[in-house]
């Protein structure tokens, strides 16, 4: 890993519930020397890629992080082509609904939204999508590049005893979204959350992020599960054309045989 790379890793430890970090704070998240740690947040400060708050002398995004993401979604419209489709899904499902996108080997919140039907609902706070614990990270590691699997090697955190935490349990999360067309996580990451999501294409007609639903595990039905996994359908479907893609027919196939399947359970 070169020296640029290990500097910029640095930002990913950045969230809504932690915007800013002391420099010791730093240290025991990278498990990084003091001195390697502050060498390379000096390099980020003179990027413009952190900033120092001067009252707590804790460091921050900085300006240029914002810029790049402005040009980002200038030039590739993520969020915009999103926005629409996760309104929907949070109305219609009454749960989280948000949306990821994938650089390299990793998974981006992108954007959510939260439905005001209960007063208990999922939050996504966190940035990078653990793969092997959460639906949308089960749903690329099924649909994206095959980098995505080697990438989880030897970093299969257990999280809860839910975890997809051995390469048996999560070879086995991974054949079931291939054969479903939903990936899905039952309190993987955490213990009163259940996550279904569904891929997403661009124009290169390659795996460009998912979508999916964050629910409060104890309102789960079998009913809920139906309604959930047709508005990600519909979802996904939205997104990927906004993204300038559109859904490959095994995909598509998968849906309609889990569609196909749901309501024959349903007549039963």
């Amino acid at each position: 890993m070169s020296v640029v790379t290990k500097a910029l890793e640095l930002l990913k430890y950045f969230s809504a519930s932690r915007p800013e970090i002391g420099l010791s704070h730093f240290c025991k998240l990278t498990k990084r020397d003091k001195a390697t740690t502050y060498r390379y947040l000096e390099a980020l400060e003179e990027a413009g890629f952190v900033e120092k708050n001067r009252l707590t002398r804790a460091y921050r995004i900085g300006p240029m992080v914002l810029h790049l993401a402005q040009m980002r979604e200038l030039t590739v419209p993520r969020r915009e082509g999103a926005r629409h489709a996760l309104e929907n899904l949070a109305e219609a499902t009454g749960e989280t609904a948000h949306a990821s996108v994938l650089s390299g080997t990793d998974l981006h919140a992108l954007l959510e939204r939260q439905s005001n039907k209960h007063s208990t609902r999922a939050v996504i706070d966190i940035q990078v999508l653990p793969l092997h614990a959460t639906a949308s990270g089960i749903c690329a590691l099924a649909f994206g590049p095959e980098d995505l699997l080697e990438s989880t090697d030897g970093n299969l955190k257990q999280f809860t005893p839910y975890t997809a935490d051995t390469k048996q349990r999560l070879s086995s999360a991974i054949d079931g979204a291939r054969k479903t067309g939903f990936g899905i996580s039952n309190r993987g990451l955490e213990f009163d959350v259940y996550g279904m999501a569904t891929p997403v294409f661009d124009k290169t007609g390659l795996l460009a992020g998912t979508v999916a639903v964050a629910s409060v595990a104890s309102r789960v039905t079998p009913e809920t599960q139906i309604n959930i996994k047709q508005q990600l359908i519909d979802a996904s479907r939205e997104i990927t054309t906004n993204w300038g893609g559109a859904i490959p027919v095994p995909v598509e196939e998968c849906w309609a045989r889990s569609m196909e399947h749901a309501d024959q359970q349903k007549a039963v």
